[in-house]
């Protein structure tokens, strides 16, 4: 022991009696006997068990973490001015059989017990990693939100159930027979591609279950899957993925952290007793965790920069105790490694910089446009522009053939603005006859005209303070565009046979698969409401451009036609996937949909092949064999420019790329794109 001052500083050595050791009951009434003792004379307390450092005595965690034994010894270090005092109290009480007899005591003492249990609940529930617990006998214990979302198991189709019942390929029962952690094990798990490390939970030298924490790499092993020509990128993000950890502070009610992982230590460079038992008061008054700590409510996303100028992204949630909050957990993510990545990515090559453009392009814009079905290069890139319209009110205009999707990009688009709370009013402008749109559009006055026993509400009338989409506009008479010339200019119009002026607030969406430009030229558009209506033009692009789509809306509809008609499709084979994605689709998306629902309907078998398909499918790819079959005659000799013009758009059509044509004739992309240019073969392939 030693003295500095006036009894400033004072330890002293206690050898634990109890014949268990502390236990965490027996550790619950420790840290309550600390906190007591610190509150009464203003001292703090800590404890040194071994060679290890001193730790915060009113951290229950970390003193259950020590496992004390009968007979072991512990320090106890006090600091200030009854530190003697104060640890004489508390080695006396480390000595004792600590029976307590006063209910008071032993109320506080489950509380604090109960409060350490929310609190690892609110850690397992705030990871962004899956976790999965089980029992000696392979039952599962826990099985927190994160492993929900990635495995798409819920919990209670989980929990008290075998291991190997639930995820038939998980070896997690192989760890608690064995004994023998498994450290990042790459796993495929359903439809997720996830990183594992598997280590059995050992107490007293006994094997008494298993815990797996496991990440989705799915999309990432995707992305980093085409970033095949830059290997540096690839390792790059492989590193992180795998050096990726989440740091978590504890604070307690009264704002003082009681416990940081190694992980938050290593994020913010700083020792623990430099954190542990500060108060966030004193040392972030206006963070995040001092906010959740007085509102009691959730802050997510929170990004900050620290003092080591590291920068994290935090997640803050509050732990609520019998409706009071009794303390916060805050977990972070360093992201200055991502910024790094990311300001390196400027000085690699072109093509680097297109493949991460790709990847930021692949986020979907909006979840409201998540029925538009696709992830080709074409498709994110119009949905980003009706992500970007949907933040504003101007009017659109959706250019496309008939099939698709207009009207669901129309959709997402209001949806996702602020008129999203309002009505979507749908309006066929070619399937109304011309006599009954302008009723249909403005509605009638009671005795307009023949037939109006009552009076009507229009459609921009149902439509205000939302959406009106007029889809087929092309097909507007001349007579109605002015009327409806002026609802976009003043936005305001008389019903039929009406004399009073009704305004409206409606945003207008458009949509044609017609050519407006050519019919501007002959008179049959007006030319001032084009220009009023293709305010943000949209072009969507036909199924023969997005090929890459196929095999994804191909999937998406046998899903959804089995659940539909109560049949089971389990999938389709290649040969006919493969006819399927040479096929032109003039009907597009639309006619592929009716087409698997026939198939569905018609097939009983488990797979579709290619005897399942429809005749004329077939015969439009004998046709075009053929067709490839005749570069070379026997009765007639060309000039030789005139095979490779035959052989370069063969090559185009069959594989839609410059890359894969090139491979497969063994040439250079840019020597299939120089060919292509000096034959005027179009460029009709989908990147």
């Amino acid at each position: 022991m030693c003295k500095e001052g006036e009894n400033l500083h004072y330890e002293k050595r206690a050898v634990i009696q109890h014949q268990k050791g502390l236990h965490t009951r027996v550790a619950a009434m420790v840290v309550q006997k600390s906190h007591a003792l610190s509150m009464t004379y203003q001292t703090t307390l800590f404890f040194r068990y071994k060679e290890q450092e001193n730790i915060a005595s009113n951290s229950l965690i970390l003193l259950c973490s020590l496992k004390i034994k009968a007979g072991d010894e512990v320090w106890v270090v006090g600091h200030g001015k009854h530190a003697e005092y104060v640890v004489n109290q508390m080695v006396g009480f480390l000595e004792s059989d600590f029976q307590l007899d006063n209910a008071q005591i032993i109320s506080e003492v489950d509380k604090l017990l109960q409060d350490n249990a929310f609190t690892a609940e609110q850690i397992f529930n705030s990871m962004a990693n899956g976790l999965m617990v089980s029992d000696e006998h392979d039952i599962v214990t826990i099985f927190n939100p994160a492993a929900e979302e990635i495995l798409g198991i819920p919990a209670n189709g989980v929990i008290g159930k075998k291991v190997y019942d639930v995820i038939p390929n998980s070896r997690l029962h192989f760890v608690n027979k064995t004994g023998i952690p498994e450290l990042a094990y790459r796993q495929v798990i359903g439809s997720s591609s996830t990183i594992t490390n598997r280590t059995p939970i050992i107490i007293d030298g006994q094997i008494k279950g298993a815990v797996a924490i496991f990440e989705d790499i799915s999309a990432l092993e995707k992305i980093t899957g085409e970033l095949q020509e830059v290997k540096e990128l690839k390792g790059q993000l492989q590193l992180i993925l795998e050096s990726v950890q989440d740091g978590i502070c504890v604070v307690n009610k009264e704002g003082c952290i009681t416990y940081v992982n190694p992980a938050y230590l290593r994020i913010l460079n700083q020792q623990y007793a430099q954190l542990v038992g500060q108060n966030i008061q004193e040392i972030s008054p206006n963070g995040a965790r001092c906010s959740v700590l007085s509102s009691g409510k959730q802050v997510l996303g929170t990004i900050s920069k620290k003092r080591n100028g590291v920068a994290v992204v935090a997640n803050v949630n509050p732990i609520i105790v019998d409706d009071e909050v009794t303390g916060v957990v805050s977990v972070v993510k360093d992201i200055t490694e991502v910024q790094g990545l990311m300001e390196n990515l400027n000085h690699i090559s072109a093509k680097a910089e297109y493949l991460e453009q790709e990847l930021w392009r692949t986020k979907k814009p909006n979840r409201v446009f998540e029925h538009f079905i696709g992830r080709s290069g074409k498709v994110f890139d119009v949905l980003a522009m009706a992500a970007k319209a949907a933040e504003g009110s101007s009017n659109v205009l959706i250019r496309g053939e008939s099939g698709t999707g207009k009207e669901l990009v129309a959709e997402g688009i209001h949806y996702a603005s602020r008129q999203g709370a309002g009505p979507f009013i749908r309006v066929n402008c070619g399937a109304i006859p011309a006599n009954l749109l302008e009723s249909e559009l403005f509605g009638h006055e009671k005795g307009a005209f023949t037939g109006a026993i009552r009076r009507k509400l229009g459609k921009f009338e149902l439509a205000d303070h939302g959406t009106i989409f007029l889809d087929e506009i092309g097909e507007m008479e001349k007579s109605m565009q002015v009327k409806l010339l002026r609802v976009l200019q003043k936005k305001e119009f008389e019903r039929v046979g009406g004399e009073s002026t009704i305004k409206v607030n409606v945003r207008i969406i458009a949509a044609t698969n017609q050519d407006l430009e050519r019919m501007v030229l002959n008179g049959e558009f007006r030319e001032d409401l084009y220009y009023r209506l293709n305010v943000i033009p949209l072009l969507l692009p036909p199924l023969r451009e997005r090929k890459e789509d196929i095999p994804i809306l191909v999937e998406h509809f046998l899903n959804k036609v089995s659940v539909e008609l109560a049949r089971k499709a389990k999938g389709i084979k290649n040969d006919a996937l493969d006819i399927l994605l040479q096929y032109k689709w003039p009907g597009n998306v639309r006619e592929l949909e009716n087409m698997i629902e026939r198939l569905v309907t018609l097939t009983e078998a488990d797979f579709i092949g290619i005897e399942h398909l429809p005749t004329y499918l077939k015969e439009k790819l004998i046709t075009k064999d053929k067709e490839g079959s005749s570069i070379v005659s026997n009765e007639i000799i060309l000039p030789w420019e005139e095979y490779e013009k035959k052989i370069i758009k063969l090559a185009l059509g069959t594989y839609n790329s410059y890359n894969r044509a090139g491979k497969a004739l063994g040439l250079t992309h840019k020597t299939i794109a120089a060919k292509a240019k000096k034959y005027g073969i179009e460029k009709t392939i989908s990147w």
